[in-house]
């Protein structure tokens, strides 16, 4: 089961203790099914990430914390660990801590653990709500020494060393210019929707589209519904009764994810939606994108900005010449005749 695996690297891996994993490695009791899941999860990164290890090169140990659903986290894992092999002059290795959804003082409570009780971490990938908990356990990640970049969205008034992921408010003024083309002023309602107001990424892209949007179709209306996770079940509950609220929508800026949800609702209350935009090309977002369902995607290069991040890391510790800097991407709008080569169908 080890494939070769130090016991030592699978416990640092997991996060578990050495004699957790033995046990659970010979099939001992008094191991949880948790902790079994872990085991088996830690094994399956380390294959993953072991040709990229280099004998006699320094080894970073990367903590990757997220939450977010988990079409966009499978995404970035994708994109981080495709990354990996070509890093240099360090070879890093990654663990993830992947929540879809949760209380903040619990994502605090989990930055807090990051290189405790033995566990080494030379640095933080961070998408977080922006909250005032979070703030102040990246501030005592600094503290100790542990750099932290933030991902597609920032956290407020705290010492991360970079920002790395989408231009967020060139993002929300381009949906806004695409929609003010494909929807003439004055022919109906605007629903945008989020999956947390606390994501500072998504606050900016709504309040960058509503500002542009008035200037570019004064008559265009803006209906915003927030606080599903970006998740199926709770999206749909939410779109459902502001469509039964405002009949007259005729667009939607999905800022935060859900899409499959608000088309099946878009469909079941009968709206010719005009314009349906999204962002990200995650499996389900490329389906409804070749379907015609999705109109356009606002996209950036998700390997580009895992590239951006590790560079940081690796500049807070000096493998890399320069300071750690921010990296915001351009918006790339994506329609179903221009979606890149490596997504089309064999």
């Amino acid at each position: 089961m080890t494939r070769g695996h130090r016991i030592r690297d699978i416990a640092e891996q997991s996060g578990l203790s050495e004699a957790t994993v033995d046990r659970v490695l010979h099939g001992r009791p008094g191991v949880s099914p948790r902790a079994v899941r872990a085991v088996e999860q830690a094994i399956l990164d380390l294959d993953r990430q072991q040709r990229q290890l280099r004998l006699g090169a320094r080894t970073l140990m990367l903590d990757v914390v997220m939450q977010a659903p988990q079409r966009f986290s499978s995404a970035v894992r994708e994109a981080l660990e495709a990354e990996l092999p070509a890093i240099r002059p360090a070879a890093v290795r990654a663990r993830f801590q992947l929540r879809e959804s949760g209380a903040v003082a619990d994502l605090a409570a989990a930055l807090d653990g990051l290189g405790r009780r033995g566990r080494t971490t030379h640095g933080v990938l961070l998408k977080a709500p922006d909250a005032p908990e979070v703030a102040a356990a990246v501030r005592r990640l600094y503290e100790r020494g542990v750099p932290v970049v933030t991902l597609v969205t920032d956290v407020h008034d705290c010492p991360r060393i970079a920002y790395v992921g989408l231009d967020n408010a060139a993002a929300g003024a381009t949906a806004a210019y695409l929609v003010s083309r494909w929807l003439p002023a004055g022919t109906g309602t605007v629903l945008v929707t989020l999956s947390r107001s606390v994501f500072f990424g998504e606050r900016e892209r709504a309040d960058a589209f509503r500002h542009a949007l008035a200037d570019l179709a004064p008559g265009l209306a803006v209906v915003v519904v927030t606080d599903a996770d970006g998740l199926d079940e709770a999206m749909r509950a939410l779109v459902r009764s502001a469509l039964a609220e405002h009949p007259e929508v005729r667009a939607v800026y999905s800022v935060g994810g859900g899409n499959r949800a608000i088309a099946d609702e878009l469909a079941a209350a009968g709206v010719d939606c005009a314009v349906f935009l999204g962002h990200d090309l995650d499996g389900h977002n490329l389906q409804l994108l070749r379907a015609g369902t999705l109109h356009a995607v606002l996209h950036h290069d998700l390997r580009a900005d895992m590239r951006a991040a590790l560079r940081q890391v690796l500049r807070h510790h000096r493998l890399l010449p320069g300071a750690p800097t921010s990296v915001p991407a351009g918006v790339e709008v994506i329609t179903p005749y221009n979606i890149p080569a490596r997504l089309r169908p064999g």
